[in-house]
């Protein structure tokens, strides 16, 4: 039996000549074409040294473009998503009073400005349903992501097949939100600290704290971000018991039907709903939370004591 080394990245770009894919070597090669096209043309005219002096600059850009990278983007792909930036119109969020009358020489409507978003969340329960008032209730299911890479084309089919039949069997509607979010390292780091010292050899302890030591710098050197998909169900009208009654029936049929589909699908419990809406309304936030706190609404209460019990 012969082993064959598999490449983590089987998504990577095929390599056609000296390394280099089709499109690092079509930017270098339409440059480099145009300027030996420009030197046979004008070579009697001009001195050798001055298209030298000429070329640099414009070969130098286009080896940068195709080869340099930052956060694993080629420089041509940050030009491309800079360029749509700066050509995106810009939306202002505020809380500030309305705009102020346009003179009436001004032939000119002015639009109301964007105002904060105002959640209709009135309570979130324990078991994770969240109160909207008028609006029913909802539940949040937390979904896997599902990796196509290493299957074959039958095993795909399945999973779109059994996608589809989760879909095909809803009878009210449903989100999916995706999102990517802020991973915190501290407390793997922290359990590879309390682990080691109790670990049965030295060497494997040493190799615990170097790996801890790694994470730790990790976290601090790098933006470190992770894919979440929630499903978010919700119940309208109607009695806000049988409503709840109903959404948890829809998220066991969800988990089930998307275990067929390949994904890991669990229902938020109250903290972790009320994490997730506090994590998506303030996503650009680099503070995170203390972990262990109490719900909004929920009763805190004080351990039981032996007088008590």
């Amino acid at each position: 039996m012969s082993r064959v080394r598999m490449p983590a990245d089987v998504e990577r770009e095929d390599k056609i000549l000296a390394g280099l894919t089709a499109r690092q070597l079509l930017i270098i090669g339409a440059p480099g074409i145009g300027v030996w096209a420009a030197y046979t043309s004008f070579s009697h005219l001009v001195p050798p040294l001055v298209f030298v002096i000429a070329a640099v600059p414009v070969m130098g850009a286009a080896v940068a473009a195709a080869l340099v990278k930052r956060d694993g983007l080629s420089l041509d792909r940050l030009l491309v998503a800079a360029v749509r930036f700066v050509r995106s119109p810009r939306r202002r969020a505020t809380g500030s009073p309305p705009a102020a009358r346009v003179p009436s020489w001004i032939d000119a409507t002015p639009t109301e400005l964007p105002a904060p978003l105002d959640l209709p969340v009135r309570s979130i329960g324990d078991d994770g349903v969240i109160d909207l008032a008028e609006h029913g209730c909802a539940l949040i299911v937390s979904c896997s992501t599902v990796s196509f890479a290493l299957r074959t084309p039958t095993e795909q089919a399945g999973l779109v097949n059994g996608f589809a039949s989760y879909l095909n069997s809803l009878s009210a509607p449903v989100q999916f939100l995706m999102r990517a979010e802020s991973i915190r390292l501290d407390p793997l780091v922290d359990a590879l600290d309390q682990a080691a010292p109790a670990l049965p050899h030295p060497a494997v302890e040493r190799a615990a704290r170097a790996h801890a030591d790694y994470l730790s710098e990790l976290s601090q050197t790098r933006d470190l971000l992770r894919r979440q998909i929630l499903l978010v169900l919700r119940e309208s009208g109607g009695d806000a018991a049988h409503a709840a009654l109903t959404l948890r029936r829809r998220a066991e049929d969800a988990v089930r039907a998307l275990a067929v589909a390949g994904s890991r699908a669990s229902v938020l419990t109250g903290a972790e709903a009320a994490g997730a809406l506090a994590s998506a309304a303030d996503p650009s936030s680099r503070h995170v939370p203390p972990e262990g706190l109490s719900a909004p609404g929920a009763v805190v209460t004080g351990p039981i004591t032996r007088e008590e019990g």
